[in-house]
This record gives C-alpha cells, structure tokens and sequence, in this order.
C-alpha cells in the first residue's frame, strides 16, 4: 500500500487550539463510563494485581501491538499495556507477538481507560502515543488526543510522554497544548528504527516521522 503524506487546509498551528485547549483543562470531563470500558479496565486491574511492584507502561493507540512487544523488551523491569480500541487491529497481533511475558494488548476507549487509571491511582513511568491519528482537517481538532477532552486526563497520568507521527503539524500542535499547561517537551526528526507497522510504511517511502518527548511529572 502507497505510503501518502498528510494533506491539510490547516497551514499552520489550529487557529481555535489554546482556546479549546484551555477549555478543557479548566472543565473536568464527567462523560459517563461505558460498561465494556469498566470490563475492560476490570480485566487491566486482574493482570496488573500479578505484577503489582513492577512499574506499567502505557502503549496507548497500539493498532496491532508490534510496538507492545518491543516495548516490553526495552523495559525488562516493567509491565507494558498496549490498548487499542480496533478488535479488527488487535486480531492481527498473533504476527507481532514476542516470547516476553511482561506485556498485555488489551482492547479499550482510551477516554474511559485513561480516567479510570488516573482514578484508581495507576501512573505509567512511560506513555507513548507512537502513531496517533493525526485527523488532518482543520474542522477536526477535536478528534486530535491534544484537543479532545481527554488531554487533561493524560496529563494527570504522568510520566514520560513520548509521542511520534508522520505529521509534524500534529506534533507541534500538541508541544503547544503541553506549553499551555505548562510542561515544555522536546521535538526531533524519528530516527531510530521503526516500531510500528506505520513508522516503518512512512520511512520506507521516504517519508520522515516526528517525535516529541515530555516529562509530565514536572506538571
């Protein structure tokens, strides 16, 4: 499949992002839970109570976990959760799967799921968002992770937040939203090998992915 770049109407950062930022960092978002996201973070708490005094990491948007695996060999000492909400995406792991017993993909909203873990006092050491869809329409700022209701939950998770894309624009946009909150974050050109089945479509095409790190414990 063709590797096509990003195509916007937006030139520049969202001209509506430090407003709708702001506003949902000053308004808690009180959406009720679903019932499959409390069966979901049922099963997450059954798992994580086996592995209760090692540190979690947080792949959130796993798509089919490749990057789950990965992860969990990179952090040794910890358990990695790799959460998508695509059954379809997660049916698919079985060909990225690794002998490593450190890790779960589990399929979740992460909405509800990241509430829940702030909820319930569960804070990755590490949180990535390795390849976050970056809804390129202007119209769709909402959609973006920066945007939506939910940015104040993740920021309350903590941690270090590592979040990559092939969209630069994306990337900046959500340095500008953590900058509103005030936490400063770092961004570079990807230039490690890929570890996700997007990084490694962009880059083979010629295409460069973006990363932007943060430690949201500063907050």
């Amino acid at each position: 499949m063709e590797a096509k770049a990003v195509v916007s109407n937006q030139a520049g950062l969202n001209e509506k992002l430090d407003e709708v930022v702001s506003r949902h960092l000053r308004h808690t978002f009180k959406k009720p839970y679903a019932e499959h996201s409390l069966a979901a973070f049922a099963e997450l708490e059954q798992w994580l109570a086996k592995h209760s005094a090692k540190p979690l990491v947080l792949d959130s948007c796993c798509g089919v976990g490749e990057s789950t695996a990965v992860l969990a060999q990179r952090h040794p000492e910890a358990v990695v959760v790799g959460v998508d909400k695509s059954a379809h995406r997660l049916g698919k792991h079985a060909h990225y799967a690794s002998a490593q017993d450190n890790y779960l993909v589990l399929r979740a909203d992460l909405n509800d799921l990241w509430r829940l873990l702030v909820e319930h006092g569960l804070k990755p050491s590490h949180h990535y968002l390795l390849y976050p869809n970056p809804w390129p329409k202007a119209a769709h700022l909402g959609r973006r992770w920066h945007g939506g209701p939910s940015f104040a939950a993740l920021l309350a998770l903590g941690g270090q937040l590592e979040v990559r894309s092939n969209w630069q624009l994306y990337v900046l946009e959500f340095a500008r939203a953590l900058q509103l909150a005030g936490i400063e974050s770092q961004q570079a050109e990807v230039t490690l090998a890929p570890i996700t089945p997007f990084e490694r479509k962009y880059m083979q095409a010629g295409q460069p992915c973006w990363q932007l790190k943060a430690d949201l414990n500063l907050a």
